[in-house]
């Protein structure tokens, strides 16, 4: 749980026990200027194992480990000024505490004050938000950080008056985040009596049970291909009997035709980018009038292959 501009200068451990619902927590106090711009981060501890951290003016960096995935990961907890000097300033310190530290899983959270493009703020005065925005967007793609999914409400902020909103808070991961959990997205919560929204981060990756069998149509196509899996599925030796040592076998059977498929059809995704630069070579040099008949047969057969690979 990461919070924000908290105002509160000194916090005692009862308080934040009754935040979560639980004393079975650890928890970092950013206490900012005398309470204000104050961060506070918090995790159960069945769940996470505290490292390290890492504390500067609007960032606290947490450092440690995800038990149940056993995946060691960094979240920051993100609270900018208004300035466009102190956002530079903190996109900068936490940049270099990524490239510090060797570890791949990141996640920066919270309210960054700054938007990626003028739609992320309406009814504003017409300001120049042109070095923020470029500056802010030049922050993720240096840290190679993706924005999550966002469900719910488009803003994230709301004026008291309602006459301005915008996309000021926001949650951002590596990709290796992503591998981990691959459904992650950011839910936009109720506002409430407060200017800011909450954001909740979940991942959706329903475990349906085991993934049903599957073959392509075009392997019973290809020559051999039914006497390899009849001879693959007589090697079989299991010693369970009835739908379990049926189930073995069908999952030794899936491996040996995954690496089957390799070596018969390669990797269909790199032979279609091939396929697809070769095309795109050949259209360059017929706009620019450098193709013979005979080459425009090849761009022919690509195409062909290109059909065949789909």
């Amino acid at each position: 749980m990461c919070l924000q501009e908290i105002k509160i200068a000194q916090l005692t451990d009862a308080r934040c026990f009754s935040l979560w619902g639980d004393n079975n927590i650890g928890l970092i106090h950013n206490g900012g200027d005398n309470g204000n711009g104050g961060l506070l981060s918090l995790w159960h501890k069945e769940a996470f194992i505290y490292e390290s951290h890492i504390m500067g003016k609007g960032y606290i960096v947490i450092m440690g480990q995800h038990k149940k995935f056993v995946q060691r990961c960094c979240v920051v907890n993100v609270y900018a000024g208004c300035t466009l000097k102190e956002k530079k300033l903190l996109w900068e310190e936490p940049s270099i505490c990524k490239e510090a530290f060797h570890i791949a899983m990141w996640c920066f959270c919270g309210d960054f004050n700054a938007i990626r493009s003028r739609a992320e703020r309406q009814g504003a005065d017409r300001g120049d938000f042109n070095s923020e925005i470029k500056g802010f967007n030049e922050f993720i793609e240096s840290n190679m950080l993706l924005d999550l999914p966002i469900v719910g409400k488009k803003f994230t902020w709301f004026k008291s008056n309602g006459t301005t909103r915008s996309r000021i808070d926001r949650v951002l991961v590596t990709e290796e985040w992503l591998q981990c959990w691959p459904m992650c997205k950011q839910y936009v919560q109720r506002r409430e009596v407060f200017d800011h929204c909450a954001l909740m981060i979940k991942c959706l990756d329903k475990d349906w049970g085991l993934k049903p069998f599957r073959t392509i149509d075009a392997w019973h196509l290809e020559r051999g291909f039914d006497g390899m899996v009849e001879e693959r599925w007589k090697s079989y030796l299991n010693q369970e009997n009835g739908i379990i040592g049926l189930q073995e076998k069908f999952k030794l059977l899936k491996t040996n035709l995954k690496t089957w498929n390799g070596d018969v059809f390669g990797n269909l995704n790199s032979t279609k980018r091939t396929i697809l630069q070769d095309i795109g070579n050949l259209d360059h040099q017929d706009c620019n009038g450098q193709v013979a008949k005979s080459v425009r047969r090849i761009r022919i057969d690509l195409l062909r292959r290109l059909w065949e690979t789909d």
